[in-house]
């Protein structure tokens, strides 16, 4: 994820001179701080030719600046000697020679993969990027154990011709890496912006309440999803004003226990013992701590009815309104069986139409089109469309009288 720097066309003040240190871009973020030189000015965006001593690599400039010092402080890198040093800006030579080592790295993935699999080592490859001068490359893995890779390395440089740099990553790295969607329709959040990976375990999930289920906690890496821990300090003070789950509270109908807790409308349901089938009852945390605290002095609360809290129905936007029933998952259900039933509806409705529209005469002959003595308009509803109104049309003339048979 790209910095946004909102200092830039600020000057600085005066006798100070812009900071020499510059965040470049490489492959799938991967992102580095080197050293520019006094002569060279950069901006975001252009792309630099970095000395890396043997061989150069090419990478793109993210942020320039006073921000750059603060990315410093937080990825805790020091500025010191061992930052490396911007060579040149990139000349069409150099990048000719960097998209041809980028193009070179799907097939080599996938010939190293076969080469893997082949030697039988228990490793799986995520990803291979070639230096900027297409000399040498990096592989990234993932491995369970401890892998010796000398005959692979070997293999690899005499197929590739190149210098191999083999680097192990663990499940998160490999996730970032790749990238991805996560369950909430947004980005992943390890291959947009969070660097550090802290430890993540079941006892965030279990004082956020929610359900222990390793396929709904777990992220694409398989491990338990970081954003766990996003909201974990705000729920650990909360619940500190909470009783304990294994409470209870004595009454006359037997003991009463935390069925569960609300932590944002501050509520706690307790659950009857002694009256199997009751619904939970729901009371304030000051008056559930207040019954805990009497109850661990052997007093036996009266009932807890009247500590009941109704809870009121759900506000309900009023400036909104279902007008199309869109929020319907069967609408579409809905209208096929209402086509249906029309369907059915209009086959004895065609045939009542065209029974009143026109009478069958004595000889079999039916009436000309109206009235079957007058020859007026019928005052009845229009036939529809039916069977038997198709069939009293074919008898007839356009203008509604019977045809004479042909000679």
């Amino acid at each position: 994820m790209t910095v946004f720097d909102w200092l830039e066309g600020i000057p600085l003040p005066d006798g100070s001179s812009p900071y020499d240190v510059v965040e470049l871009r490489f492959k799938n973020n991967r992102k580095q701080y080197v050293r520019r030189p006094n002569a060279l000015t950069v901006h975001v965006g252009d792309v630099v030719v970095v000395d890396l001593q043997p061989g150069h690599d090419v990478g793109v400039v993210s942020l320039t600046g006073e921000l750059v010092k603060s990315q410093l402080k937080l990825r805790k890198i020091k500025d010191d000697h061992e930052l490396k040093r911007i060579d040149r800006k990139a000349d069409q030579d150099d990048l000719a020679l960097w998209h041809t080592a980028r193009q070179r790295e799907e097939d080599t993935l996938r010939e190293a993969r076969q080469i893997i699999r082949r030697l039988g080592i228990s490793m799986k490859l995520t990803d291979v990027e070639y230096q900027g001068d297409n000399a040498r490359a990096t592989f990234y893995y993932t491995a369970e154990q401890r892998v010796d890779f000398r005959d692979l390395v070997r293999e690899l440089a005499s197929t590739f011709d190149i210098r191999i740099d083999m680097r192990q990553i663990g499940a998160r790295q490999e996730a970032a890496r790749i990238g991805g969607i996560g369950v909430c329709g947004r980005e992943l959040c390890c291959t947009s912006w969070l660097k550090d990976f802290r430890s993540v375990s079941t006892g965030a999930a279990r004082y956020q309440q929610l359900s222990l289920n390793p396929g709904k906690l777990a992220g694409q890496c398989g491990k338990l999803k970081c954003c766990l821990n996003f909201e974990l300090d705000q729920y650990v003070e909360a619940v500190k004003e909470f009783p304990s789950p294994n409470a209870k509270i004595r009454t006359p109908k037997g003991k009463a226990v935390v069925f569960k807790m609300d932590i944002f409308k501050r509520l706690v349901y307790f659950l009857q013992l002694g009256e199997p089938g009751t619904s939970p009852i729901a009371m304030n945390v000051e008056d559930a701590n207040e019954l805990i605290a009497a109850s661990a002095k052997g007093d036996v609360v009266g009932s807890l009815a009247s500590y009941e809290l109704e809870e009121e129905p759900e506000e309900v936007d009023s400036s909104f309104g279902n007008v199309v029933g869109q929020e319907s998952l069967t609408r579409f259900d809905e209208a096929k069986r209402k086509r249906r039933r029309n369907k059915r509806r209009g086959k004895p409705g065609g045939d009542k139409a065209s029974a009143q529209g026109g009478k069958r005469g004595q000889g079999g002959q039916r009436s000309p089109k109206g009235s079957a003595s007058e020859g007026g308009k019928s005052e009845g509803a229009k036939p529809s469309r039916g069977r038997g109104n198709r069939r009293r049309r074919g008898g007839q003339s356009s203008k509604g009288g019977n045809k004479p048979p042909e000679s």
